[in-house]
């Protein structure tokens, strides 16, 4: 009896985890596990009949071990615990409901308690026995075959990581139906196990080796964050022995900031790399697009015309008939005359082709053009770029500017290059070719002036242009398309200002050097003195400035030469007075201010969209400055910091989003403004 007391007591304690439970019986011979489902309550006399009823059996066959004696009672009543477990759960789900709705309303009639239980790594513990599962290959719905190798997957998973997937999936594709999806050769096996990995953990590894296979493999099956984090590691890992790559590779997939990086990267190393076997493997839509590029970096445009030679010749029979196109895109009238007569009018392969050898001898008649100083030289092929800029800076002792000065690039060193013949004050300087004009301002007499002084930079030499129409000071003055513009500004001293705000405030003026004429055009919608003024994109912007009613004016105005007319596109991030801007690449940088904040603050302008943007503080505050774009880079300086004068020239590089100090600005030199001009070689 005491055994069989036993036995009760532990049929008891399995009886109570059977109640709707799954139980494992192991046998004591280690037997494989059995499953039994149970629903129903015995109660406790059934219990013990049933054991009395054992009970001689056991005594018998003491051989009858206690895990058997439990299978016996229960598989004897399988049926009937059946049809118990039937009803049972039917009126425990009745229950159940009534129970829940019971709660409702009590809860209802008064104020009810909230609670929001939120597991925080469910989601991990969530993929993690996802992962599990993948491996042991449980609740696997398709395979992905790539190369030799298959791949077992949950379809919803796949689908809930990659747009690419979810069509595939759901779109009634062939691929939809049936259990398996072969990319052969399109992907490595190795790539496709890092995405599934990835899309299983949310984790992945990313390594120089497979980087750039990532990004395609990414980009194919769309896992965006995949592709965006290959790419942000490219970016880190960007050098000018890989940048060709890198463009062409970005470019293919659309990773814009990476095609920027290694497209600026191409520009600023070209010397090095238009001899490499990158290069000579480049498709001719790119070489064009370097080659024509004003950003191209090369102090020296033979190795330009030297770069397309090399080029061509790589692979003659396919790329001879190129040639014109791309001569067409070196600035052949700026080599020296001795290296292009005797070694671009004697090449070969150059002048056995009709239309290059008519392209040279354009650049010729351009060349000494520009040599004999006979007129204004508009052509492309007399172009500079922006790196073959010299810069000069404008100014005095005093506010009077009296003086221009050159910054040697290499030397970085800042010396007196002529005297201004008429020194003035409060006067505007613009640059179109080679010439600097210098526009109205303030004499001696404090007088407005009416004078254009012009500066050619390669005779050395001033002369007089065309007076403007209107005499005015603090205005602003840009190229657009050739032609000079002068903005705003006002035309009599402070006793007495505004004049006439709306002849000298509003009135915008041309200039056309061909013809040395000043014409009126359309009026500012506001007129405004000491605005920044820029052209960009066919199109002249006035930032800021100062109203008639001597306020800061908040807003951008913009003037379409084709419409001729001003509209108001976009208002400031800031007010403006006092500031400066410059075109970088294809947005114009505005930079400094009139007050403490705006005097450190950099704002980047879309001229296209109107899109205002904010990036790096400048590394110093400045009020009334001066800026100007030379070689992909943007250049500030002069301008006050409390009662102290800024002494740095300072250099903003977009590709790196760096600010440097270039040098020291003599203390002597009070900068009044701040040109970029076209550098020629004479010889």
């Amino acid at each position: 009896m005491a055994e069989t007391k036993k036995l009760s007591t532990r049929l008891r304690d399995w009886d109570h985890r059977l109640n709707n439970k799954t139980v494992e019986v192991e046998e004591s011979n280690g037997v494989q596990l059995e499953r039994y489902e149970k629903g129903s309550h015995r109660d406790e006399e059934d219990l013990e009949a049933k054991l009395t009823a054992k009970e001689m059996e056991v005594k018998k066959t003491c051989s009858v071990t206690m895990t058997q004696l439990a299978k016996t009672i229960i598989h004897s009543d399988a049926e009937k615990f059946d049809k118990e477990t039937d009803t049972n759960t039917t009126d425990q789900s009745k229950m159940s409901v009534s129970n829940h709705e019971n709660r409702k309303s009590r809860s209802s009639s008064g104020s009810m308690n909230i609670h929001l239980f939120h597991k925080t790594s469910h989601a991990d513990s969530l993929l993690t026995h996802l992962n599990l599962l993948r491996k042991r290959r449980v609740f696997t719905d398709v395979v992905l075959q790539a190369g030799n190798r298959a791949f077992p997957c949950h379809r919803a998973v796949l689908a809930a990581c990659s747009r690419y997937f979810e069509a595939m999936f759901s779109g009634g594709l062939k691929e939809s139906r049936d259990d398996e999806v072969n990319f052969h050769d399109s992907l490595h096996p190795e790539v496709l196990e890092l995405l599934l990995d990835y899309a299983y953990s949310a984790r992945i590894i990313i390594n120089e080796e497979n980087a750039e296979s990532l990004l395609e493999a990414s980009d194919m099956l769309q896992f965006h964050d995949i592709r965006e984090a290959s790419a942000e590691f490219l970016e880190k890992n960007l050098h000018p022995s890989n940048c060709l790559g890198m463009m062409l590779l970005s470019d293919a997939h659309q990773c814009q900031r990476l095609y920027e990086l290694s497209w600026r990267m191409c520009l600023a190393n070209f010397a090095m790399l238009y001899r490499t076997e990158d290069f000579l493997n480049l498709p001719k839509d790119k070489i064009q697009e370097l080659i024509f590029s004003e950003e191209l970096e090369v102090e020296d445009e033979s190795l330009v015309y030297e770069a397309v030679i090399d080029w061509v010749k790589a692979d003659m029979d396919r790329r001879h008939s190129d040639l014109p196109e791309l001569l067409r895109c070196v600035r052949l009238a700026l080599l020296p005359e001795t290296y292009l007569l005797k070694n671009v009018a004697s090449e070969e392969l150059v002048m056995g082709h009709k239309v290059g050898r008519e392209i040279v001898e354009d650049a010729v008649r351009c060349k000494m053009k520009i040599l004999q100083n006979d007129g204004v030289v508009t052509g492309f092929c007399a172009r500079p770029r922006k790196v073959s800029q010299a810069l000069l800076l404008l100014g005095g002792q005093t506010f009077m500017c009296d003086k221009v000065y050159m910054i040697d690039h290499k030397t970085k060193e800042i010396t007196p290059k002529t005297d201004i013949p008429s020194p003035r004050k409060e006067c505007s300087a613009c640059a179109i070719g080679c010439k600097v004009y210098v526009t109205g301002g303030r004499g001696s007499e404090n007088g407005a002036s009416k004078d254009v002084w012009v500066y050619d930079t390669l005779h050395d030499e001033w002369s007089k242009a065309a007076p403007m129409m209107v005499a005015r000071f603090g205005h602003g003055s840009a190229e657009l398309d050739h032609n000079l513009y002068v903005v705003g500004g006002h035309t009599s001293l402070a006793g007495s200002f505004p004049a006439s705000p709306s002849v000298s405030l509003k009135q915008v003026e041309q200039y056309d050097p061909q013809a040395n004429k000043w014409t009126l055009v359309a009026p500012l919608r506001e007129g405004v003195s000491n605005a920044a003024v820029v052209g960009a994109k066919n199109k002249l912007f006035a930032f800021g400035g100062t109203s008639v009613n001597r306020e800061k004016y908040p807003k951008v105005q913009c003037f379409d030469p084709c419409e001729n007319r001003w509209t108001v596109p976009a208002m400031c991030p800031q007010l403006w007075r006092y500031t400066a801007a410059a075109v970088v690449g294809n947005q114009v940088v505005v930079i400094g201010g009139d007050t403490e904040f705006s005097a450190s603050s950099a704002y980047r302008f879309n001229s296209e969209t109107y899109q205002w943007s904010k990036f790096g503080d400048v590394t110093a505050k400045r009020i009334s400055c001066h800026a100007v774009a030379s070689g992909n880079r943007l250049y500030v300086v002069g301008g006050y910091c409390g009662v102290q004068r800024c002494k740095t020239l300072d250099c903003y590089d977009p590709s790196t989003d760096t600010w440097d100090s270039v040098t020291s600005v003599p203390y002597s030199l009070i900068p009044t403004a701040f040109v970029s001009t076209w550098k020629y070689l004479s010889a």
